[in-house]
């Protein structure tokens, strides 16, 4: 149970951030489908930015002397410039759809296509390959947390709690944990989100009362694109062991199914990423799970085909999706072009 709990958190955060970037945008009335676009440049900014700190004497130093405190500062720094990036590179679809006003789903799907082949090409630049990895050692061994991280003996049992939130994790699930429940206050308990919200139903009536609806716009789709660039790094340390290859999985796109399907409500995109996250774990790793911790691995065992596994999670996202699209209620703005002089 501790194994499927936690490979669970690890798809499922990733899931909920990006989620928590579409509702940004989408509250602000810009339809962000560049969702993946933006995750695959965030998972390459961050893993060339733990690369390129790799050549410093003062990490490779403290790795050697298990100075877990620098890494996982290493870590979060990575996180930072992510988001920082994605953020840059969401401008592009800011600017088309705010300053242009053009089709913000066009828009977004172009920003899809030029971002894994712009990764690939500094990819291949950088490395003379298709995949970008950390110049030494994996992830786990760099940025994991475990029993012995935190100068405890790797035979010690923590309990259950201590055994699956404790053992074998790492800092920016956590770190996303609460940034998510920040934002999620930011949204619908301050002016600030009342703003944006508003913006996202009635930006003529928003803009009566003297709020500046190009901003408030801008601003909505720029965070966004930080939390769709940090959630690509995620995804990148916790699931591809901090590889960059110009794809997510199609990680960025499911984000948008959770959104939906949690009617654009942080508590409700939480339950659904936890959904999603069981059955991506499910796909990933059936043959590793013991339900019951008997020993016996259920899953592999009933001879149902890998493939099925691996089509799992997608066949769900069209089954809820169709059974729960129709109730769902979007900004009533979103994807609609501000023009001041309409009232």
């Amino acid at each position: 149970m501790t194994f499927l709990i936690q490979q669970t958190l690890i798809y499922a955060i990733p899931l909920m951030i990006v989620a928590l970037a579409g509702v940004f945008a989408e509250r602000s009335g810009i339809i962000n489908l560049a969702l993946e676009g933006i995750m695959i440049f965030g998972a390459f900014i961050g893993v060339m930015f733990v690369r390129i700190m790799q050549a410093s004497g003062g990490i490779l130093a403290a790795k050697a002397a298990g100075d877990w405190v620098t890494l996982q500062g290493l870590e979060l720094l990575a996180m930072l410039a992510a988001g920082i990036m994605g953020a840059i590179f969401s401008l592009l679809l800011s600017f088309a759809s705010i300053n242009l006003r053009a089709d913000q789903t066009i828009g977004g799907t172009a920003l899809n296509m030029m971002a894994p082949a712009l990764v690939l090409f500094l990819v291949r630049i950088i490395a003379n390959q298709n995949t970008l990895q950390m110049a030494t050692g994996d992830s786990a061994s760099w940025f994991m947390i475990k029993k012995s991280t935190l100068g405890i003996d790797k035979n010690t049992d923590l309990g259950f709690f201590g055994e699956t939130f404790l053992n074998k994790t790492y800092i920016a699930t956590y770190i996303c944990i609460i940034l998510f429940v920040v934002l999620s206050i930011i949204l619908y308990k301050t002016k600030f989100g009342l703003r944006l919200r508003a913006c996202g139903e009635n930006p003529q009536a928003a803009d009566s009362l003297g709020i500046n609806v190009y901003k408030m716009r801008y601003a909505g789709t720029t965070i966004s694109g930080f939390l769709a660039g940090m959630g690509g790094f995620v995804y990148a340390l916790t699931t591809a062991n901090c590889t960059a290859n110009g794809d997510v999985a199609g990680f960025g796109f499911l984000a948008l199914a959770v959104m939906i399907f949690g009617n654009w409500k942080p508590l409700n995109i939480a339950g659904a990423s936890l959904l999603f996250g069981l059955f991506k774990c499910v796909a990933a790793a059936y043959s590793s799970i013991d339900i019951n911790g008997d020993g016996v691995y259920w899953l592999a065992e009933i001879g149902v085909s890998s493939h099925l596994y691996r089509m799992l999670p997608y066949i769900i996202t069209l089954v809820v999706l169709a059974f729960t699209s129709k109730k769902s209620r979007a900004p009533k703005a979103e994807g609609i072009p501000y023009d001041k002089s309409q009232r």
